[in-house]
């Protein structure tokens, strides 16, 4: 989502007649576009803002901070002599950048500088989508497309709904016309994004539908989406994946935790009974489906007999790839007001360790089960590696790396796959 806000602002502040420069050397303005989501992120920032201010040794340059922690953070960053910030805005605020902007430089011209009252918006809207902006100059294989913003479901340990506010969909045209524009740039895969994004709902039309409608736009060959939610996949929707040549075969289930009641306190909606029948649902409707999963350990009060469930959950559905985190305590969420952080850094050291190693054995013995199969793969380019290696994915979302050749980025092409890792195929093309 963050990728996509940073295309969206970039055009905002082009059609203003600002300049983006290749180097932060050469910058008058340096903006950080932030997420909230775990404690990590914000250390990142704080570090980032330093080594900007180093580097500056003293030149003039305003240093903005945008997004999620604009938000959650708004006092911290605009009170902390410090970071001497400039400006903030929040994700639903980018339009009012070059205004906020102009505002910090009148401010640096008259010399009030850091002790005058820095711009800032930070206003959560019920109704911004940025509908009417279509970012321009993308680049790679892939396009994001934010369908919608904001989330409704205020599980406990997040603090999206407080960061970037309530849910709130995008005309399904308005999403098709981004779509079209982008087949006629070239991108043969679109991914839709949202906080909830199956909950996608405008006027009648559900996520389904949705899907169906750029599915038909000529050039687009694959469509994928993140972030869903386990309590939006209605039959309609697993059937309208299982049937569409274009929306790629591959599910993201968020499970969190695999304990009904460490999942009661999280508000996720459902049981570990609950989410591991809609697996079978999922592999029922769509064979050979790819599965991955987000995974939080150590969420308060989990006890080790607690943990066991999600690791027993973690054996049954044998997932692709497991992203896997540690619970952050995130300011304004209501985990942090009601329960407290009581399970040690050594008790989720542990547990994310043995998690860890377990889920890279799973993603070992799937993806060997790939080896002698032909999969399409959309190719991305040269690895970071060698230019003689190429690398792309296949439908199911599987890095694949196959000798480079006559290959070219953004090219659809069937390959034999020979070996796998835990985390890629290797393949031959035919």
């Amino acid at each position: 989502m963050n990728e996509y806000d940073s295309e969206l602002i970039r055009t905002i502040l082009t059609k203003e007649n600002f300049a983006f420069v290749p180097t932060e050397a050469e910058a008058d303005v340096v903006m950080l576009n932030t997420c909230s989501v775990r404690e990590g992120a914000n250390l990142k920032v704080y570090n980032r803002i330093h080594e900007i201010k180093r580097a500056a040794e003293g030149r003039p340059m305003l240093v903005g901070v945008l997004g999620c922690m604009a938000t959650n953070f708004r006092q911290e960053l605009l009170k902390n002599p410090r970071l001497a910030i400039d400006f903030i805005a929040g994700p639903d605020s980018y339009k009012k950048l070059p205004q906020l902007i102009s505002e910090a430089m009148d401010s640096v011209s008259r010399g009030t500088g850091h002790g005058a009252r820095k711009p800032f918006d930070v206003t959560l809207s019920e109704f911004e989508t940025y509908s009417d902006i279509f970012p321009t100059n993308r680049e790679g294989v892939n396009a994001w497309i934010a369908v919608s913003r904001g989330c409704d479901n205020f599980c406990t340990f997040c603090v999206v709904p407080y960061t970037r506010g309530r849910e709130r969909s995008r005309a399904p045209e308005n999403v098709v016309a981004e779509v079209r524009m982008l087949a006629e740039e070239g991108f043969k895969q679109v991914t839709f994004l949202g906080q909830n994004v199956n909950s996608y709902k405008y006027e009648g039309a559900d996520f389904a539908d949705l899907l169906d409608a750029a599915s038909r736009v000529d050039g687009i060959e694959r469509i994928r989406f993140t972030s869903p939610h386990p309590k939006d996949f209605p039959e309609k929707l697993l059937q309208r994946i299982a049937e569409n040549p274009k929306i790629c075969k591959h599910v993201h289930l968020p499970m969190q935790a695999g304990n009904s009641r460490i999942l009661e306190l999280m508000n996720r909606t459902y049981t570990q009974e609950e989410y591991l029948a809609l697996v079978d649902k999922v592999r029922a409707i769509i064979p050979g489906v790819s599965l991955t999963t987000d995974v939080i350990v150590g969420f308060p009060s989990e006890t080790d007999a607690e943990f066991e469930d999600t690791m027993k959950v973690m054996e049954t559905v044998r997932f692709d790839n497991a992203f896997i985190f540690n619970y952050s305590e995130r300011p304004m969420t209501a985990a942090a007001k009601k329960f407290p952080d009581d399970v040690t850094d050594a008790q989720k050291k542990a547990r994310i360790t043995r998690l860890n190693d377990r889920q890279k054995q799973i993603s070992l013995e799937q993806n060997e089960v790939h080896i002698g199969r032909v999969e399409e793969v959309l190719i991305e380019g040269p690895t970071s590696k060698s230019d003689a290696i190429m690398q792309g994915r296949t439908d199911g979302n599987k890095l694949t790396v196959v000798p480079a050749g006559d290959l070219a980025k953004n090219q659809l092409v069937k390959v034999k796959i020979t070996g796998a890792s835990p985390t890629v195929l290797r393949g031959e093309v035919i």
